[in-house]
């Protein structure tokens, strides 16, 4: 199969017309968001999404996320939608932000991960919006990687992952955000966050008042228990390299590497202090380091990096998103200085 990439900004008439007709024909293209780069196809199309995982390499039973191009479009994807819901979706919609709820018939058990319920989220991206309106059908997407691999932020890396699995990619430019979507349930007793991301827990509850953290947002799920959202059962984002993550002072992360053959995964302005460093993003500046988080991963693959020791982001507002990422790609091997 040959992978052919149109620029989006260059060619808008043409990558919407070659997206629509090829999602429509039960293929899969992968489209630009303001979070990551998605792999897209027919949301209620059986075999069309099936195409999804076997292009990714990505177990079946992680469901997927259901895109929209308008509000308009949630009600027949779900049996209901809660007030609350309806409250998160006016505040935060288009965005970077996923709800699950209760699924209505029309959602295929494959899309859905064999769940009863349906993640769905209106992009920000224009670009993305736009594709989906010119399918005219919901767009199921889960970020265009290679399964376990960083998420793609910008064409150059679907390409590398994707060259030869699909049959085109749409370039728009660089993910703004970097990380994928707050995933929130309200499913439970309580609207409960499954995933943080870009809408803050703080923002969430700013909004509609108690909300849950999942456990699995920093812990690894208990052996049995079932996936309710992607990024929640499996080692994600992880380059080849090993990477620990070391929770303490940039004075106690020196002196803990200190003779050490490694890779240093800090903030800008501290890569001075290594022989071999990547950045990602500047120290207590959360959004700067979503945004840069998958991108400096990739970087570690591509500079040949074995083995990786990480500087440790703060934990609130979009940090928490950050080093969800971040202990996924390292495995949970963290080591407290």
């Amino acid at each position: 199969m040959q992978t052919e990439v149109i620029n989006i900004a260059k060619d808008y008439d043409r990558a919407l017309s070659e997206s629509a007709r090829l999602i429509k024909d039960g293929q899969v293209v992968a489209i630009p968001t303001e979070t990551v780069y998605g792999l897209a196809a027919n949301a209620l199309d059986e075999n069309a999404v099936k195409k999804i995982y076997i292009a990714k390499g990505r177990p079946s039973d992680n469901p997927l996320i259901v895109h929209v191009s308008d509000i308009s479009e949630l009600s027949p994807l779900v049996s209901e939608i809660p007030l609350k819901a309806k409250i998160m979706a006016e505040r935060f919609w288009p965005g970077p932000l996923t709800m699950i709820m209760k699924k209505s018939g029309i959602i295929p058990s494959v899309t859905s991960g064999g769940l009863d319920t349906v993640a769905v989220r209106m992009p920000e991206s224009e670009y993305a919006r736009a594709i989906i309106k010119a399918c005219g059908v919901p767009l199921a997407a889960p970020s265009a990687n290679l399964s376990g691999s960083p998420s793609p932020t910008n064409a150059k890396y679907v390409f590398d992952d994707m060259n030869g699995r699909i049959p085109l990619i749409i370039d728009g430019g660089k993910s703004k955000i970097g990380v994928e979507s707050t995933v929130i349930t309200f499913t439970t007793d309580i609207p409960t966050v499954l995933r943080p991301g870009g809408v803050t827990v703080e923002e969430i509850r700013n909004t509609i008042g108690e909300v849950n953290v999942d456990d699995a947002v920093l812990h690894e799920l208990k052996n049995g228990e079932t996936a309710a959202s992607p990024g929640m059962k499996y080692k994600h984002y992880a380059p080849r390299a090993d990477i620990t993550i070391l929770k303490g002072s940039l004075e106690q992360f020196i002196e803990y590497t200190s003779g050490k053959d490694f890779f240093a995964l800090v903030f800008e302005g501290e890569e001075k202090y290594f022989e071999k460093a990547v950045t990602y993003g500047k120290p207590l500046d959360a959004v700067s380091e979503a945004n840069r988080l998958f991108d400096a991963l990739r970087e570690l693959d591509e500079k040949g990096a074995k083995t990786v020791f990480a500087r440790c982001p703060e934990l609130s507002g979009v940090g928490l998103a950050v080093y969800n990422r971040l202990i996924r790609s390292a495995g949970f091997n963290i080591i407290e200085l």
